[in-house]
């Protein structure tokens, strides 16, 4: 509820005390016009019986009152919803956007394990549910218990203290049993949630990888897969109605028999006498009025406690702290000078939980304007140390240095401008080209996109489509080859323009004649900055003024090209048997 309050508090300080006052007075007013209504038209139905039939003045002046009250007690929710919406929107609007920029930020590790189309749902359901607890705890709860006092205090003043107690009787029974069937129904909705964000990943996980379903023949197991989900969605959604109509037909059945009760005790009092017809009227609308709100009440405690039920997996995404945070003294980059970065890995040690072999006692110097690469076997821990590097993961052990700076006493912001990278596999957003490559620089101008784009030797693939840049790479930009889409990631680095360029297997995917174009662009680009590259193919690094040969963590050989083939270690041997083979 403080985290509820938190939200509500931030939307808008002064414009939200001004129309939460505005709307808290128009409820009021509405629940008080809710309750007189019944006693006005019972004045004028007593007048008009006391005349004979006779229509004077006090009974168009009850009769008028009554319909005022009533169009008071109508139109009070829709202008506070009016005034009030613009908060509430506002505060799940902000649960959103805060919880899905912490998603962001937290670890690789978790959004690896994580399915995203269940994340987006945990995201969306919380944030809906904001909406709603604001309303709830707000404008319903509050103003119905003040609702019901005022009908309690009318019903001892106006009727008889004996209808306060019978209603009040009833109202105890009610709250009751709503309370204990609703919390029983909790873990009902649980499992509804639980089967909703399964399915939900599970189909988004098949419509982002839907070339691979496709590929080996997997429609029918996938589809059989999410059927399985949703037919455990469909068992949870049945229990959940189920008890939800069981609750209903209770709530029915106590306020139906308690109006019946106070009906009888009216007509008993009209019998005798010491009541007249039309304290009948204002008893029979009364109890009717109270019991409206009072379903209300059952209705929201029960929504506002599957609306925490869809907060919590919210909630407890927040509440996981990312393992990447700038330290409180943390600073900017010095400023480039023109010459590259320095980089320097200084015993550095890591190991991921799923292996027992990362990173071990690594050390290397990159000097400003040179390009250090890296080869080895699959396993030996070149991806970690390209993640060490742009700071997606800290090292265990040992420390990082860029510029002179450890990488963990730098701001995340300034280091990611500092440093590019081009993976092996680029994931491109479903937009247009222009955008892709800009997104390295949403700022840049267009003649600098179009740069980029022709040193990536993209240059004639977009003049040939018929939207050139405007074209639309499509999900994940699986419209484009896999060597376009590497193309436009070298594009998207190059319009960075970092002083460390980080080339991961970057023209692995290329055909001979466009690698070979790329790998002379490449060159250029890598004069005047600093370049980390992780290479398979060895003669994409033959210039590079240091290589270094991991294996199981460590660095077993380092040398230039021609130092490592006169050393005739690992470095030879794989070169050799590349050279065969080509």
């Amino acid at each position: 509820m403080g985290e509820l309050g938190r939200l509500v508090m931030r939307s808008g300080a002064t414009s939200l005390r001004r129309r939460l006052g505005v709307a808290l007075v128009l409820v009021l007013l509405g629940k008080m016009a809710s309750v007189w209504a019944p006693v006005a038209l019972g004045s004028a139905i007593n007048i008009l019986d006391a005349g004979k039939g006779a229509v004077g003045a006090g009974f168009i002046v009850f009769a008028v009152s009554f319909a005022g009250l009533r169009l008071l007690a109508s139109c009070a929710p829709f202008a506070r919803d009016v005034i009030f919406t613009p908060v509430s929107q506002s505060a799940m609007a902000r649960a959103a956007v805060e919880t899905f920029a912490h998603a962001l930020s937290l670890s690789l590790d978790f959004h690896q394990s994580k399915q995203s189309g269940s994340l987006a749902r945990i995201i969306d359901r919380g944030a809906r549910s904001v909406d709603f607890l604001i309303r709830s705890v707000v404008f319903n709860i509050g103003p119905t218990v003040v609702e019901l006092a005022l009908a309690m205090v009318v019903m001892v003043t106006r009727l008889d203290w004996r209808f306060a107690v019978t209603a009040f009787a009833t109202i105890v029974l009610y709250t009751t049993l709503t309370f204990r069937i609703t919390d029983w129904r909790l873990s009902h909705r649980r499992e509804l949630n639980e089967a909703d964000s399964r399915a939900a990943g599970l189909s988004g996980d098949a419509m982002l990888n839907y070339e691979t379903v496709k590929t080996f023949g997997s429609e029918r197991r996938t589809v059989a897969g999410y059927a399985g989900a949703m037919a455990t969605y469909v068992r949870a959604a049945v229990q959940a109605n189920t008890s939800l109509s069981l609750l209903n037909v209770a709530q029915a059945a106590v306020l139906n028999v308690g109006l019946a009760a106070l009906t009888v005790m009216a007509g008993i009092e009209v019998a005798h006498g010491r009541m007249r017809i039309g304290d009948l009227t204002t008893a029979i609308l009364l109890l009717t009025s109270i019991f409206v709100p009072l379903n209300m009440l059952g209705f929201n405690y029960r929504e506002i406690r599957q609306a925490f039920i869809d907060m919590e997996q919210m909630i407890g995404l927040a509440a996981i702290a990312p393992d990447i945070t700038d330290a409180p003294d943390a600073r900017d980059l010095p400023p480039p000078t023109g010459q590259g970065a320095e980089m320097v890995f200084d015993g550095v040690g890591f190991r991921h939980d799923a292996r027992s072999v990362g990173l071990r006692g690594v050390s290397f110097r990159a000097a400003p304007g040179t390009t250090v690469a890296m080869v080895g076997p699959s396993g030996a821990g070149k991806t970690t140390a390209v993640r060490l590097a742009l700071r997606l993961i800290d090292p265990q052990a040992g420390r990082i240095l860029l510029d002179g700076v450890e990488l963990t006493r730098v701001r995340q912001d300034s280091l990611r401008q500092a440093v590019a990278l081009v993976p092996q596999d680029v994931a491109l957003f479903n937009d247009t080209l222009y955008a892709n490559i800009a997104f390295a620089k949403p700022a840049a101008e267009p003649a600098a996109v179009r740069a980029a784009a022709d040193a990536a030797e993209l240059g004639q693939f977009i003049e040939g489509l018929p939207h050139g840049m405007e074209t639309l790479v499509g999900e994940r930009g699986l419209k484009l080859s896999g060597g376009e889409r590497q193309r436009v990631g070298i594009a998207r680095a190059l319009l960075a323009d970092p002083r460390l360029l980080v080339l991961d297997e970057a023209t692995s995917a290329l055909d001979g004649p466009t690698e070979a174009a790329i790998q002379d662009t490449l060159r250029k680009v890598r004069a005047g900055r600093t370049t980390l590259v992780i290479a398979h193919r060895l003669s994409t690094i033959v210039d590079a003024e240091q290589i270094l040969v991991l294996r199981r963590g460590r660095i077993v050989e380092r040398g230039t090209h021609a130092e490592l083939l006169a050393g005739g270690g690992e470095y030879a041997a794989l070169w050799r048997r590349q050279t065969r083979e080509s």
